[in-house]
Order: structure tokens, then sequence, then C-alpha cells
């Protein structure tokens, strides 16, 4: 996908579902419940969560209950959910000069990775491997 104009929502979810469909069904199948968004840039409050100070530090975010941590037992409230910042993936993408469509890949695959309950450090060494 070549860009003549920043990248819209829509562009980032269609790569981030590009990006999902070309997974590996163990990686896919666990995610099939996870609701996947797109955000302009990480508001005051994840930002605060997080101990961030920038809203273009932060390019994805999962929240929920890691799949190492829930049980039949639980009630699930919300859904797990994978949110990936638009403004923050652009920023990394004009800076690094890399394929945009494997950046949001990548921010996805390790957002995925705390779904599975990977630490960052984790998800690290694997990227690393």
């Amino acid at each position: 996908m070549k860009h003549t104009t920043a990248p819209t929502t829509e562009d980032i979810i269609a790569l981030a579902e590009e990006a999902l469909a070309a997974m590996p069904d163990e990686l896919r199948e666990p995610v099939r419940g996870c609701a996947i968004v797109v955000e302009e840039a990480a508001d005051d409050e994840t930002l605060a969560e997080m101990g961030l100070e920038s809203p273009w530090e932060l390019t994805g975010l999962y929240r929920g209950t890691p799949l190492t941590q829930k049980s039949v037992l639980d009630v699930q409230t919300q859904p797990d959910s994978i949110t990936l910042y638009r403004e923050a993936i652009l920023l990394e993408w004009i800076d690094t000069g890399e394929d945009l469509a494997r950046l949001v890949r990548n921010v996805l695959i390790h957002e995925i990775g705390h779904h599975f309950g990977l630490s960052d450090d984790d998800i690290d060494r694997l990227e690393a491997e």
C-alpha cells in the first residue's frame, strides 16, 4: 500500500486485519474474541496508568486478562482488546522508515504477546531470536 497522504484509521485497520489473517492459526485463534481497535493517540488516563509522558511513546496496548490468568469461572465484564495508536505508529513510521504494514504487524504481534501473558522482556527476547 503506497501512501501519498497520512494513512487513515481505516488504513491502519486494514493493515492490522491483513497482518492477523496472515498469522499462523496458533496465534490467530486465541485472539478471535479480542477486539482490535485503532485510536488516534493514548489519552491522559492511559498515559498516567502506563507511566508515560507523551502519547507518541505508546504504539499499542493490550487490555484484558492474559490467557495465562484466565479461568472458566471468571465472569468477563469487558472483552479483551488490543488498541493500536495511529499517531504514534505514524510517527515511528516516519522516524524509522520501516514499512508501514510491517510496523503495524509488529505492534499487533507485540500486543498479542501480552494477550498470551508474555512480558515486554519475553517479547523482546522472542523478537531478537
